[in-house]
Formats: C-alpha cells, structure tokens, sequence
C-alpha cells in the first residue's frame, strides 16, 4: 500500500434513540481532536450499546477507508464525514475493504491491530443512514469496512501513519469472504488458522460448519 494514515479517530458522540430491540445506538461516532487511548476493548470513551453483536475484543475497532466513502459520497451525492459509517478510523491511503484477514498493521508510534472480520450492515445503520434499502445497497457493493483487534494498545490521534507490518500468505480478502465466499477461502482460513498465521473469531468456524453441510461433509 501507498503511505497510509489516520484521517480521523471516531468516538460515540451521544447515544440516539433506536426503534431496535435495545432502543438506543451508539452509531453516532464524530470526529474527535488529539490522542485517545486505545484499550483491548476499543477507544478510551466509546461504547457499544448492543454488545451482543457489536464489540469485545474480536470487533474491539470498526475501519472504513477514505476511498470508499468518497465512492458513497458520489453514489449518494451528499457529505459523508468520519463517523458517519459508525467507524472508529477513518483511513487513507488503505484500501480497508480488500485487507487480507489477520493482517496487521502499526498505527502510529505504539498501537498494533489485527483485521479479523468484515462490517455486516443491520436495520439500525440503515435508519442511521435514511436511504433506502440501504442494507442492499451497502452489502452489494462489498465496501464494507473491517473489524480490528487491538494487539497492542497505545495512543492513537489523526495524522498518525499507519504501517502494514505482517499480510498472511492465505490471501483471503475481507471483501472476498464477505461477498463471494468458496470452499477454497474456508480451506485456505483454516489452515492459516491451524498454522499459528491468524487467529480467526468463532464466527468463522460456524461459518465453516454451515459451508460444510451444505457440501454434505
């Protein structure tokens, strides 16, 4: 990748109340000024209203790129700023979406992070977003933005670089597992998982289950 950087580093701005099961969301993340801590857990000050399928240390930060946003700015004509996505990080020169699974990447002078999974977009970021079948929309186009796990935690603010340190040799995207996943992929993600390469998150395996029966194995 071409110099990578940190736009902006995102924290719940105020809880919204939400027409979902828990009645309120903490998807309205803004830009925030100067270095935040960044805990196995995520930033230092956010949270997660729903943990059941948002948050802990597999989901601990949420990327998106500049690139794609800026594609969603053109699809939707209309400003798009960081947070907007609901991301922790909003990044440039970092094609977030096409990450290889379990890459890891140094941000700044300390922070370490893994990719572990891709963005599923729910009711809640619809309603966020007020577009029509946007869940479709979103899904369809595969720029779904990454999950990260915290490996080593620091201090993290905008402007900081972002260094691409380990890319495992499996080659499984997150757009790939996330749009258009084969056989091959899971084969490919287990074994660099046996392997000691990645550490995949328990959703993989029920995934791999799932490819697995309808295969008849």
């Amino acid at each position: 990748m071409d110099t990578a950087s940190v736009l902006a580093v995102c924290r719940v701005h105020q809880l919204l109340k939400d027409s979902g099961s828990v009645g309120v969301t903490a998807i309205d993340k803004r830009a925030v000024d100067g270095p935040v801590r960044v805990h196995k857990l995520g930033l230092h000050g956010d949270i997660q209203a729903s943990r059941i399928y948002h948050g802990g240390e597999d989901q601990a930060l949420y990327a998106y790129s500049q690139g794609d946003a800026d594609y969603w700015a053109g699809e939707l004509q209309r400003e798009l700023p960081p947070g907007i996505f609901g991301e922790n990080l909003r990044l440039a020169g970092i094609d977030v979406s096409n990450a290889i699974i379990g890459e890891r990447w140094k941000i700044g002078l300390d922070v370490e992070v893994e990719v572990t999974s891709p963005r599923t977009p729910c009711a809640t970021f619809q309603r966020r977003m007020g577009e029509p079948h946007w869940v479709e929309r979103f899904a369809a186009a595969g720029r779904v933005g990454a999950y990260l796990r915290v490996v080593r935690t620091g201090s993290i603010e905008a402007g900081n670089y972002v260094h691409r340190i380990f890319v495992p040799t499996h080659g499984v995207s997150i757009a790939k597992w996330f749009s258009d996943p084969s056989v091959a992929d899971m084969e490919s993600l287990r074994d660099a998982d046996a392997d000691g390469q990645i550490r995949l998150q328990p959703e993989y395996h029920d995934a791999f289950e799932k490819m697995q029966r309808r295969r008849g194995v």
